[in-house]
């Protein structure tokens, strides 16, 4: 089936749009399903919300890696992590040296299959996706050969590393001295995903004026610690009663718990977020003040695409690139291999979808985007990817979905629509498993491996069976 025909099939489009839709690829860095839409009714999330109601919304759809760099390895690359480099933050830059003997990374696919690729922000690990002194050097990309336009607006942060973690008025992190959160007086552009969207804004109009598809992927940074936005999106949060964390608890036995370590690299002025429960709820309407501002950014990204009248030719993707803990199992922060860290909202909207605003629950992964926006657009699936195309499911929510994969060090997990099993091969030690049935109340605190030996057994080897 040649890509016209392919793309009139999976979503019954129109023929002026059937040829080469563009791409709008948003990006959000940590962030778990705490939109309204997503069932978190006291989050303001009015431009991803409407995403969903005009889109397909993945309620279950996995990362490969609860860490920035290994995360968005997969969903660039669309493969699973071959070695252990590779589930680090230095992912990508671990792979480059090979980079012509690997499957094309999805922008440098479309970018040699006509289209124009353009990257603000951090959509790589590193905003503007280079390495070197400050990220800023261009003889060290992350992505060679994938982006004509890659950059990161600096402001008065100077640098990509600077801006990274920056707070108001220019000032970048100092471990252990600046705080978790701020939230200063000023319009968006006092803090770093400001700039970024002004900068997509502008690519975007130059873009519109160019006979030539695009893709451009915009990567906003909050909510990424600092929670750092301005004060107007705190104060929605003001009265706002939260509800009480859920296993709250740290686990007992084999697990994937770590003493958040990200976390406690901010100053807390003495409080103890495991303990203090006023300093827990500062930290979560932080969090969620973040999410709003981030909001903000897509609406702003979707209401330019429409002014230009690019609306009906593109297809929007929003995806968060892991999910963070907010005290579950005793955590502030990623890097378990628990729902919490590995749940991130995916939705596509794609022109003449069918049923759009169906949500599907169906077990779907980040390696599958790859082949589905190859698939949408009709630009060559490379050979060796390791997910699959998520067209059946933007044309029939209800249709069947599979199975998971994740991955910390020397850990790997797959999520099944009924359980998760987590599997620990430490160097010289013994295999052992932690299994949760999400069918029961219990969520993942009850480890059920040893009374269920053969699921152990079988899901196991389903993690060999896809990984190989």
């Amino acid at each position: 089936m040649n890509a016209r025909s392919l793309f009139f099939s999976i979503l019954c489009i129109t023929p002026a749009f059937a040829e080469k839709p563009n791409v709008l690829f948003i990006c959000v860095d940590d962030l778990r399903p705490e939109l309204k839409s997503f069932g978190a009714e006291y989050i303001h999330s009015p431009a991803m919300d409407s995403l969903v109601e005009s889109g397909r919304a993945f309620t279950r759809h996995y990362v490969q890696a609860p860490t920035c760099g290994a995360s968005r390895y997969s969903m660039l690359t669309g493969k699973y992590a071959s070695n252990e480099a590779e589930r680090s933050n230095g992912a990508l830059f671990a792979s480059t040296k090979d980079a012509d003997q690997q499957p094309y990374s999805m922008p440098r696919q479309f970018r040699e299959n006509g289209y124009r690729t353009v990257s603000i922000g951090k959509v790589s690990h590193h905003p503007g996706g280079l390495g070197g002194k400050g990220w800023s050097d261009p003889a060290k990309p992350e992505l060679p050969g994938a982006w004509d336009l890659n950059m990161m607006p600096t402001g008065p942060w100077k640098t990509p590393e600077k801006a990274m973690h920056g707070y108001a008025d220019g000032v970048p992190r100092k471990r252990g001295v600046t705080p978790a959160y701020e939230h200063k007086e000023g319009d968006d552009m006092t803090y770093t995903d400001g700039w970024i969207t002004r900068e997509a804004l502008k690519q975007m109009d130059g873009l519109a004026a160019k006979d030539q598809p695009f893709f451009l992927a915009v990567g906003i940074m909050k909510p990424h610690l600092p929670f750092a936005c301005p004060k107007s999106y705190l104060d929605i949060y003001k009265d706002v009663k939260l509800a009480p964390i859920p296993h709250p608890e740290k686990p007992e036995g084999l697990s994937t718990w770590h003493s958040s370590s990200e976390f406690r690299q901010y100053a807390s002025g003495g409080r103890d977020a495991w303990k203090d429960a006023e300093y827990a709820d500062q930290l979560r309407r932080s969090y969620a003040a973040c999410v709003s501002y981030a909001d903000n950014q897509v609406a702003q990204l979707l209401a330019h695409l429409e002014k230009l009248g690019l609306k009906d030719n593109t297809i929007v993707v929003l995806w968060g690139d892991h999910g963070w803990h907010l005290g579950e199992h005793a955590v502030w922060g990623k890097h378990t291999l628990y729902e919490e860290a590995l749940l991130a909202p995916l939705v596509i909207r794609a022109p003449g979808m069918a049923k759009p605003g169906g949500k599907t629950a169906a077990v779907v992964e980040t390696v599958d985007i790859y082949p589905t926006l190859c698939e949408l657009t009709g630009v060559p699936t490379p050979s060796g990817l390791s997910g699959k195309s998520l067209g059946g499911l933007l044309k029939d929510p209800s249709a069947e979905g599979g199975a998971a994969i994740s991955y910390r060090e020397e850990m790997e997990t797959i999520r099944t629509p009924q359980y998760r099993l987590i599997r620990h091969r430490p160097e010289g030690g013994e295999t052992a498993y932690e299994l949760y049935d999400h069918t029961g109340a219990d969520g993942e605190t009850t480890n059920l491996a040893a009374g269920k030996p053969d699921v152990v057994k079988a899901l196991s080897a389903q993690i060999d069976e896809m990984m190989k």
